[in-house]
């Protein structure tokens, strides 16, 4: 390879439109887990009533069996980095591909309730180990200049996997004659809503043989001539290669590895910002957004909704969610972090206030009244969009800026578990909830909705504009 090391200037992240599109092209492949990461956590929503009526069981064990996949997330999100560390970013990628295709395969066809349990498990590891490497690895192969719009990827292929996944179910209800048990291909309907994510897990791992490793990680295990081969790949050949190389390096073994222990401290186990970071995480689940995905259908179906028109339902919530994150992704840069939330915030209340006043009332013939039905609907769509154009996002972005930097990867992991749990006790405890009382439940919501409003006005700094290094 010609050195380029006498190159004019160099020219670190300002890729050549030629470049650009293939940068694009990585990105959208590492995004596809992104994409999974959305569908399997979704594509479930079609599947409870059947799953329910199949093996008889209750709300608290059909509750378990819908949120146990969360336990997979957890250990996936939390062992996920040091498994790329070891053997690179594509091979984890790869092991997460094989595992979605497994969960699915399994899903599809379960003997009994408990090994429905085990493969949403298996699903959710995978899930977790996308969370982390998609991000992780779009930051390492893209140019500076472009790192923020292709980092972005990862969440837009969240709600749109989130959307196609409720639009397949959709589909196949519909051609199965509006029941989720009809026979479809010799299945019953439910099943193979489960079981069609086989096919993008396997684009998935398909495309991972066709980006390459992360020059960081070739680096780190000392393979420096085909990290400069990726490098020039992906920023130009006339990138000055030495000095991008030598920039990375020394940007690694600047780094401190922060550990748990970095984050005790402060008289309340651990220090402020760490409790922050974790408010954040908890207040973003406990509004109950989950419900919306995991449980909309069966939401619908419970005031008098028909399963078909409960499905599609869905499927335009999905698409609400998508626009908000569109939003979000134009404004979070221009309006502020700390403004969005509060926005954010003030909307879910609205939404999910108006949720809770149309299903208090009593069912009519099965179904809620006509004004009340269409109150529930509309505000289901409100608090999706204001949860989306806010929360969605912003705390994502909250949690890489508001660490400090000898704190910020043990700090991230912590919230990042945080989220997990509180979306584990959301989405264990609504059928229990819903079956108390569908209106009380909602106000709980539209309470924790209401407290995040002080929690950030209080509590939470605006970081647009300030450099990593200035957090503290």
């Amino acid at each position: 390879m010609t050195s380029t090391a006498h190159a004019p200037t160099p020219r670190a992240g300002t890729a050549h439109p030629d470049h650009l599109g293939h940068v694009i092209f990585i990105a959208a492949a590492a995004a596809m887990g992104g994409f999974l990461f959305g569908y399997d956590s979704s594509v479930i929503n079609g599947a409870v009533e059947a799953i329910r009526h199949r093996y008889d069981v209750g709300s608290a064990a059909l509750a378990q069996v819908i949120a146990i996949a969360l336990i997979g997330c957890a250990i996936g999100a939390a062992t996920a980095g040091r498994i790329a560390d070891r053997i690179g970013r594509i091979r984890c990628m790869q092991i997460a591909a094989v595992l979605f295709t497994i969960s699915a395969v399994g899903s599809a066809l379960p003997f009994a309730l408990w090994d429905l349990a085990f493969w949403r498990i298996i699903g959710g590891f995978a899930i977790g180990m996308a969370s982390v490497i998609g991000p992780a690895y779009i930051a390492e192969v893209a140019p500076p200049a472009y790192r923020g719009r292709l980092g972005s990827f990862q969440q837009a292929a969240i709600v749109v996997g989130i959307a196609v996944s409720q639009l397949v179910n959709w589909g196949l209800l519909n051609a199965a004659g509006g029941d989720q048990r009809g026979k479809l291909m010799g299945l019953e309907a439910w099943q193979v809503m489960l079981g069609v994510m086989v096919v993008p897990a396997v684009l998935y791992g398909l495309l991972s043989f066709a980006i390459p490793e992360s020059p960081r990680f070739l680096l780190s295990v000392g393979r420096r001539a085909r990290a400069r081969e990726i490098l020039a790949e992906v920023e130009g050949a006339d990138t000055n290669l030495d000095a991008r190389v030598a920039e990375i390096e020394t940007a690694m073994k600047g780094e401190h590895k922060s550990t748990f222990k970095d984050l005790l401290g402060g008289g309340f186990f651990f220090k402020p910002i760490v409790w922050v970071g974790i408010g954040l995480s908890v207040f973003q689940q406990f509004v109950g957004i989950n419900v919306a995905f995991y449980y909309s259908s069966t939401l619908w179906q419970s005031v008098g909704v028909d399963p078909s028109q409960s499905f599609f339902y869905s499927f335009t919530t999905s698409i609400i969610n998508i626009v908000g994150t569109v939003i979000a992704m134009i404004f979070v840069d221009r309006v502020g972090r700390k403004p969005l939330a509060l926005i954010g915030s003030v909307g879910m209340v609205v939404g999910l206030a108006l949720e809770a006043w149309a299903f208090s009332y009593h069912l009519v013939d099965g179904k809620l009244p006509s004004t009340q039905g269409w109150v529930a609907l509309i505000a289901a769509h409100v608090f999706v969009l204001f949860f989306a154009l806010s929360w969605g996002v912003v705390v994502w972005v909250f949690l890489g800026e508001m660490f400090p930097n000898k704190l910020r990867a043990a700090a991230l992991g912590v919230a990042a578990s945080a989220q997990w749990i509180a979306n584990w006790a959301i989405t264990a405890s609504f059928p229990s909830l819903a079956d108390w009382n569908l209106s009380g439940t909602y106000v709980i919501y539209t309470v924790f909705a209401a407290l995040s409003i002080p929690f950030v006005l209080k509590f939470v700094k605006e970081t647009k504009g300030k450099a990593l290094e200035e957090m503290g």
